[in-house]
């Protein structure tokens, strides 16, 4: 009786490790897609802030009568387009970091296929569990 129940234990520990193989490569790959996100958000926030600093010059310029808000308001203005020009510049460098890291990244896909083939003629031989 018992060399009957360590074969079922074996096969699903066979079978349970199959699985994980193809779990990690799918969470690989929705890491990445995290991370491409996560570059966009940061991007979104540079630009939305470096909007609001040059409009934040802008209205103190053509809002106020004091001298001292318009020299603010001088600063601001080129201020917030520095700060947009350097949001695209930081996102795209971190895009190519990105990219380069999903380039090398070699998944193990044939192990998978493997794995797959191996867990397929399983399932075909009438073995289930």
């Amino acid at each position: 009786m018992l060399n009957p129940d360590k074969e079922k234990i074996k096969k699903l520990k066979k079978k349970l490790k199959i699985q994980e193989k193809k779990n990690a490569e799918i969470r690989d790959q929705m890491a990445t897609q995290r991370t491409i996100f996560a570059n966009e958000r940061t991007l979104m926030a540079y630009l939305r802030t470096a909007m609001t600093v040059t409009v934040g010059g802008f209205v103190a310029i053509k809002f106020s009568d004091d001298l001292y808000l318009e020299i603010i308001g001088s600063i601001l203005i080129p201020f917030g387009i520095v700060l947009g020009i350097y949001s695209f510049i930081r996102y795209r460098n971190k895009q190519r970091l990105i990219e380069g890291h999903h380039q090398s990244y070699s998944p193990t896909s044939h192990e998978h296929a493997k794995a797959h083939n191996a867990e397929k003629s399983y399932n075909d031989g009438g073995n289930s569990i």
